[in-house]
């Protein structure tokens, strides 16, 4: 095969051990060798128009979700706009770098990082960090749960492709991290309380604050504190 032939859609890439992998905001993934899955996903949504891209995240975030449910059938949630959370630990997050075309978006690699086997973590990381096994106490198959994963992507993916409903923003918001809880977030260097109603459908982050007014956020516009 010529290096100049592009790679099939639904081309998986792995990675054994990933250092340096990037995240929102430019947060470092640090995956032990062996114990996490690393991986990337080749995606080809040229039927999907760039106003939609969100779509994507959305529909990562779900399938994620989905498939680590039969693992952790409790306190599962997605923190805006895609980390994957136990309680209040992040156990995997994802990261999409579309390419633009016109309108369109022509080529979409996906990455994705899940804390799977690894049972100790960085000082720094120790209290907001969490891996499947240190929950459930065992071992689990990486292969057999990067088939799942890819399972679940692809149902979704061929539904949005295929023009059917797939419900995705309800299903997505329903999954929310703090949705309609009060807690604390900090934007333009003020900390403030509100509580997420959900997601624009850009992505944005809708928050209602005390006034009883709600406030969007872009990816790098809120933190939560």
């Amino acid at each position: 095969m010529s290096n100049s032939e592009p790679l099939p859609e639904g081309t998986v890439i792995m990675a054994d051990h990933q250092y340096a992998g990037r995240g929102q905001q430019g947060n470092v993934w640090k995956a032990e060798a062996g114990k996490s899955l690393t991986f990337s996903l080749l995606l080809r949504p040229s039927f999907l128009p760039v106003h939609q891209q969100f779509d994507l995240n959305m529909l990562v975030s779900i399938a994620l979700n989905n498939a680590l449910l039969k693992y952790l059938p409790n306190h599962l949630s997605v923190k805006w706009p895609n980390d994957i959370y136990i309680g209040d630990r992040k156990i995997g997050g994802i990261l999409i770098e579309n390419v633009i075309a016109g309108s369109s978006i022509k080529q979409s690699i996906i990455g994705i990082g899940i804390n799977v086997n690894q049972i100790s973590f960085d000082d720094e990381l120790q209290d907001r960090t969490a891996s499947i096994s240190q929950i459930l106490q065992q071992d689990v198959n990486l292969m057999v749960l990067l088939t799942e994963i890819c399972t679940q992507i692809e149902q979704l993916y061929l539904k949005l492709k295929s023009g059917r409903s797939t419900q995705l923003k309800e299903l997505y918001v329903s999954k929310l991290y703090r949705l309609n809880k009060l807690s604390t977030y900090s934007a333009n260097g003020q900390i403030f309380e509100g509580m997420i109603e959900g997601v624009s459908d850009a992505g944005l982050l809708k928050i209602r604050v005390g006034d009883g007014t709600t406030r969007e956020f872009g990816f790098k516009e809120v933190a939560f504190i």
